[in-house]
C-alpha cells in the first residue's frame, strides 16, 4: 500500500475541498491507479469465451495488415 501524507484544504466553513500531496507519492497513486487498471483488464479478458492466439501471431497478423 502507498503511504501517503495528504493536507486538507478546507473553506471558511471547514469543508473539505482538496487533498494536497507531495509529488512523488502523487506519482505513485498513478502508478498503483494504472496497475490496478491492467490488472481488471487482464481478468475481464480472462473471463471472456473470445478465442485467444499466441502473441507471435497477433504481432505478424498486425504486421501483414499493415503491409498491405
Amino acid at each position: 500500500m502507498v503511504k501517503l501524507h495528504p493536507e486538507f484544504v478546507v473553506d471558511e466553513s471547514k469543508h473539505t475541498k482538496a487533498v494536497l500531496l507531495p509529488f512523488p507519492e502523487w506519482e505513485n497513486v498513478v502508478a498503483e491507479l494504472e496497475e490496478l487498471d491492467d490488472i481488471r483488464a487482464f481478468d475481464t479478458a480472462k473471463a471472456s469465451n473470445e478465442e485467444t492466439i499466441p502473441f507471435n501471431q497477433a504481432v505478424r497478423e498486425i504486421r501483414e495488415d499493415y503491409k498491405s
